[in-house]
């Protein structure tokens, strides 16, 4: 994959917890109590991702190994799931070992309506104006999942860190024949936080960590749901 791109966010360190034993407000709450007092920064909205992979799922199995390199590739959109997607986002969520950055392109805006979706997101890619290698890699990848969930965003009050708070997640199989959106697996109990920071916040991550009740965990939203439908 391309590694230069418009926007490309520099490396940082994503911690994940999964929490199921506690309900979605109990959490909020832990987060607001938290000594770091972390603050809203934006309010909340549905984040969507359209996920691609190769027919031999690739990417799925390097994520599931834990290669040191290892890549993500999905079209990123928030609000609402069909109606016209105004700002789609391209994304290359790149991992090297425990930290990670993304690689970023705008697309044009485009609708899942229909029955020819997998032709019309190629012809997304091929008005995009995508630089040339990476539209020859994307068009050897195939849509594979959907994904969407309710994300919270906060901030520690010395913005070294952010958090967000995902719950209401909801899968959908995709095939290169569609998305087939009567065939949903959905999750109104799990919540994942994520503590995003520099790499320069490293040592101070741990005075974070140790506040929440949780323990960091190995999640990923696309293994969840590849694993709800492929395999």
């Amino acid at each position: 994959m391309i590694e230069s791109a418009p926007h490309t966010s520099q490396y940082r360190y994503e911690r994940k917890f999964v929490v199921s034993s506690l309900t979605k407000h109990e959490v909020e709450v832990l987060i607001r109590l938290h000594p770091a007092m972390f603050l809203d920064i934006y309010p909340p909205r549905f984040v969507n991702n359209l996920y691609f992979d190769a027919f031999d799922l690739e990417h799925y199995f390097e994520n599931i190994e834990s290669q040191t390199d290892r890549v993500k590739v999905r079209i990123r959109w928030y609000g609402d799931l069909l109606s016209v997607i105004e700002k789609p986002i391209l994304e290359l969520k790149i991992k090297n070992g425990p930290v990670g950055r993304k690689v970023s392109f705008p697309l044009i805006p485009f609708s899942l309506a229909g029955s020819e979706q997998f032709e019309t997101i190629r012809e997304v890619f091929k008005k995009s104006e995508l630089p040339e290698k990476l539209f020859f890699d994307l068009i050897s990848l195939e849509p594979v999942l959907l994904d969407r969930y309710r994300r919270q965003y906060y901030q520690s009050a010395d913005r070294g860190f952010r958090l967000t708070l995902d719950s209401e997640i909801e899968f959908y199989e995709a095939q290169l024949c569609g998305i087939t959106f009567l065939r949903k697996s959905s999750d109104f109990i799990t919540t994942i936080v994520e503590l995003k920071y520099e790499l320069s916040e490293d040592q101070s991550a741990e005075q974070i960590t140790s506040h929440f009740p949780f323990r960091i965990a190995k999640v990923s939203k696309y293994i969840m749901g590849i694993e709800r439908f492929v395999l």
